[in-house]
């Protein structure tokens, strides 16, 4: 019976967050084309959404989020946060987040290679 509710409960914020989702893509489509202007970070805004996306559509295929889907999110995000700094940002928080993509990307192939172990 809780495990039904809880099952419940996790599909209707999945279906919350995928609505959510779609809604803030068409604000940023919206919004670029009211500006006229495409840049880069809102490409990279686009693809946080459209991974978001992906990470629910594995769920809901699988029933499990693969790890490495947030671990592509969480590179975008930070990216993102690079670029916004622009040149005016202070160098070493620029050091700091260049070193959280790179062991975020360690960690993908880490991950990645363990996975082609286990299938050998």
């Amino acid at each position: 019976m809780i495990k039904n509710i809880i099952g419940l409960t996790e599909k209707v914020f999945l279906v919350i967050i995928a609505v959510f989702t779609v809604a803030a893509m068409g604000q940023e489509v919206y919004s670029t084309i009211i500006n006229q202007k495409v840049e880069l970070k809102d490409l990279l805004l686009m693809f946080i959404y459209a991974e978001v996306l992906g990470m629910l559509a594995a769920f809901y295929s699988s029933h499990r989020i693969p790890i490495t889907i947030p671990l592509f999110i969480a590179m975008t995000a930070l990216s993102r946060l690079i670029i916004l700094q622009g040149k005016d940002g202070n160098p070493s928080i620029l050091l700091f987040e260049s070193g959280a993509i790179l062991l975020i990307a360690a960690s993908c192939w880490i991950i990645s290679r363990i996975r082609v172990n286990e299938e050998l």
